[in-house]
């Protein structure tokens, strides 16, 4: 029991030294930004507002009830003791340590998603290091991270643990061992229960097991763990719902209605600019007027679509890698764990259109994949040092346009605050 803890332990924070200065890097830098808007602006909670003050979050509505639930099964329970343990720190007041203890939660995750990250590249593809976190650092400044390093939605912390999932089965799949039921459980409850659809992606690795489909036993055993972890799942969503499965199909129409019908922007333009862009390099900004159906009114701000011909060929170069890397390594198991659970999410956003016109908020169910992808391109040409050098130029390229144009985005987005938050 004690070597698995320790296990855990070093699976979920840094093990080395330099996993431990990726760490202490990217909390320094979330760290100071989270603590700054905490600190000085009250958008990361404030009690009059149940959602939509930027960029579509729910904060106050999440940290208070979970979400709905035919969406976030058990996040209500999660967001229990994140609440309750800000209150702790801040002595039942919902003030400006409330808002800091919140922020720091989210700073450390996000950094924690991070050094997932970087484990995967070092530890599973093997890069050099100086590869490895190039594309970590590439990674840290997508907007997604950025905003939801001070964000406390369920985003933040489904983010971490698909990214600590994706590190753990691949490790699992790299030493030709099979994730165990427990494990498999866990996975279900944890990730599934913070968003319903991504209870999927908690299987996809169990397919690529060696040899699960030449040996009866172990196709066996694989459909036991399933069911048990489902089964569980099943229970405890039930119970958080008294049993009243009605809801679930009647709630889900609703939401699937409201947020799949809206006809306002081209559907290519929203694909590009929010499913693929605005959670990786931020658009502008529109401010839109709102209320709290109380007789508050206040400010939000949202994405726009780009307007820039640079912001179009920096994603169309990025699913250019994504893509080739895809192709490149179709045999790849590890690559299509990936791209299979990235394809879910095109499936849903993109194809089934739900919440097509916000979905840069759906970036921390699948960034992940593009760190993880372009990584593994570089795997594939590790013979070519023409290739890698060209691959290494069109990230740092890519990178240094992605810091400019976040930071003046994010010079805006502190106008915002300083306008109407402070």
């Amino acid at each position: 029991m004690k070597t698995k803890f320790i296990h855990f332990l070093r699976l979920v924070f840094p093990s080395s030294y330099t996993e431990l200065a990726v760490f202490l890097f990217f909390i320094t830098c979330y760290g100071i930004l989270g603590s700054y808007i905490a600190i000085h602006y009250r958008i990361i909670f404030d009690s009059r507002i149940p959602w939509d003050a930027y960029f579509s979050f729910d904060n106050k509505s999440i940290l208070m009830t979970g979400g709905s639930f035919e969406r976030h099964p058990l996040s209500y329970y999660f967001f229990n003791w994140i609440r309750e343990f800000a209150l702790f720190v801040s002595g039942g007041k919902m003030d400006m340590t409330f808002r800091l203890t919140l922020a720091w939660l989210s700073n450390i995750i996000i950094t924690l998603n991070v050094v997932q990250i970087f484990k995967y590249l070092k530890n599973i593809i093997s890069l050099p290091l100086v590869l490895s976190l190039l594309i970590t650092l590439f990674f840290g400044v997508f907007s997604t991270n950025i905003i939801l390093s001070f964000t406390p939605e369920n985003f933040t912390y489904t983010l971490f643990l698909l990214s600590l999932y994706n590190y753990y089965a691949a490790i699992k799949l790299k030493k030709e061992e099979k994730t165990p039921a427990a494990a498999l459980s866990l996975s279900a409850i944890t990730i599934g229960g913070l968003t319903i659809t991504n209870i999927v992606k908690v299987f996809i690795p169990v397919f690529f097991e060696k040899n699960l489909f030449r040996d009866w036993k172990k196709l066996g055993n694989a459909i036991v763990r399933g069911t048990i972890a489902m089964a569980i799942y099943i229970l405890l969503y039930l119970n958080r719902i008294d049993f009243k499965y009605q809801n679930i199909f009647s709630k889900t129409n609703q939401q699937y209605e409201k947020f799949s019908n809206v006809e306002s922007m081209p559907t290519w333009d929203m694909i590009m600019s929010f499913f693929f862009g605005g959670n990786i390099l931020f658009p502008s900004f529109t401010i839109s007027d709102k209320h709290n159906m109380k007789g508050f009114d206040f400010k939000a701000l949202y994405m726009d679509l780009y307007s820039s011909p640079f912001s179009y060929v920096f994603i169309a170069v990025l699913l250019v890698l994504i893509s080739w890397s895809y192709l490149k390594n179709f045999k790849n198991k590890w690559v299509q764990i990936i791209g299979l659970s990235f394809l879910f999410d095109i499936l849903i956003h993109c194809i089934m259109r739900f919440g097509l016109h916000t979905s840069y908020i759906y970036g921390g169910h699948f960034v992940y994949a593009y760190p993880l992808l372009i990584g593994w391109l570089f795997y594939a040409y590790k013979s070519s040092p023409k290739t890698t050098a060209f691959l290494t130029l069109t990230i740092s390229i890519l990178f240094t346009y992605l810091i400019i144009n976040n930071w003046f985005r994010m010079s805006e987005f502190f106008w915002f605050l300083e306008t109407y938050y402070k």
